[in-house]
């Protein structure tokens, strides 16, 4: 017979292979996405390591709201960095920026509709872009779209500014221009795009 202890750990395995059922998220991206890594979960999920209770309420919670949002068609900061990465790695700049900007865009509806457990989808850790100077302009963006609404940005966001300023190439503005029309928030980090570019229909 089993004892109690066993019967708790095998409830805990449980709750997070019913979490990373949820995310829709391989368990990389998952184990990432709640702040830890892939080998360690795998400890948890066989039972060989017990996580705290906190780490599993974290994890059913975020692994709810990944799935939700992608129930909903609403990318999460995992997904939108996993768009963004294809496209880099495949060389196309303008979808990098597409990605980037409806992720953005579905952070903005999630927002406005005030709903915490499609919210906590972008509290989830995404993985990297593929660059650091991507990676830096992603969190500058999403930490942009929190605070504007008044809201606590995720941790995931508080990066250090780049160490070397950041220009993306610019079909039509020179340097002095796309510096000028840089709004505080990116400058800062030491990334410069006029705000033009970061307005969709």
């Amino acid at each position: 017979m089993l004892s109690r202890l066993d019967r708790d750990t095998t409830e805990v395995i449980a709750m997070l292979r019913e979490a990373l059922t949820a995310s829709e998220l391989s368990q990389a991206s998952f184990a990432r996405a709640i702040g830890t890594s892939g080998p360690r979960l795998s400890t948890y999920l066989s039972g060989d390591t017990k996580p705290s209770a906190q780490f599993v309420v974290r994890a059913r919670r975020l692994g709810r709201a990944l799935g939700g949002a992608a129930d909903r068609g609403l990318m999460s900061a995992p997904v939108t960095a996993a768009a963004m990465r294809t496209h880099l790695l495949a060389g196309d700049t303008a979808w990098v920026w597409r990605m980037l900007l409806q992720g953005r865009d579905h952070l903005a509806a999630i927002i406005e509709e005030g709903e915490q457990a499609l919210l906590d989808s972008w509290e989830a850790q995404p993985g990297s872009v593929g660059s650091t100077e991507w990676d830096a302009l992603l969190a500058a963006v999403v930490e942009h779209e929190f605070e504007t609404a008044g809201l606590e940005a995720p941790a995931w966001t508080r990066l250090a500014p780049l160490a070397v300023p950041w220009m993306p190439d610019h079909p039509f503005l020179s340097a002095e221009r796309v510096r000028a029309q840089t709004p505080d928030w990116l400058s800062s980090r030491n990334i410069y795009v006029p705000r033009r570019d970061l307005v969709t229909a």
